[in-house]
């Protein structure tokens, strides 16, 4: 789990000048479910594309290609 401090306003200052994809991004990075999902995901280095159609339907995302640095 991320480790702020989610009562403190100087914790979220940076989100008034976010576009609403990085308040999206902001907001879902902190889900837990996603993370785990997100983590099945990550681990294999081709996932199959029923497991990607079923992450990409559950969290409404798409990919256009895959990121070249590891977060």
């Amino acid at each position: 789990m991320l480790r702020i401090d989610w009562r403190a306003p100087a914790a979220y200052r940076h989100a008034k000048n976010l576009p609403a994809a990085g308040f999206a991004w902001e907001y879902l990075r902190r889900n837990d479910d996603y993370r785990h999902d997100f983590q099945n995901i990550a681990v294999t280095a081709q996932a199959d594309g029923s497991e990607l159609e079923a992450f990409v339907k559950r969290w409404g995302l798409r990919f256009p290609q895959r990121s070249r640095r590891r977060a």
